[in-house]
């Protein structure tokens, strides 16, 4: 056997994304998907190199592409991620909020299979950088 013993790993901690603008990307993340800003006044004092967020669940490290946290990938780029949210409620409020915000709809909704097998449908829509952010509900699964 090599590398980490079956069952070792939980699952993804966070997910780190490079950023044109730190401050727009952390606006947009609040604005549209409700996510809380972690720590920003250590990330403003220079404390901490990253921008945190947390949507449920899940945390989001954000990183200026003008100055990367080390270590990071070997070619930073904004705009390169594809990131899948899991939301609550139907697919019709997840539209309704997406709306109220004049946030697009690039696709959707469609059927997608959620991690845990569940059909689910999603919704897909861009963030400030071009990110592909997909928003998957399994409240209202397709038959």
């Amino acid at each position: 056997m090599t590398g980490v013993p079956a069952g070792g790993v939980e699952g993804l901690d966070h997910v780190a994304i490079t950023v044109a603008d730190v401050d727009v990307t952390l606006d947009w993340y609040e604005r549209v998907l409700g996510a809380e800003r972690l720590y920003d006044d250590l990330r403003r004092s220079g404390v901490i190199p990253v921008a945190l967020l947390q949507l449920g669940g899940s945390r989001l490290s954000v990183h200026a592409v003008a100055a990367p946290a080390a270590p990071h990938a070997v070619r930073p780029v904004a705009g390169s991620a594809d990131l899948c949210f899991r939301c609550r409620g139907p697919v019709e409020s997840i539209l309704a909020g997406l709306a109220a915000a004049r946030v697009e709809v690039v696709e959707g909704p469609v059927d997608r299979p959620a991690s845990n097998g569940v059909m689910g449908r999603s919704v897909y829509l861009r963030d400030p950088d071009g990110n592909l952010i997909e928003l998957l509900t399994t409240a209202s699964a397709p038959p």
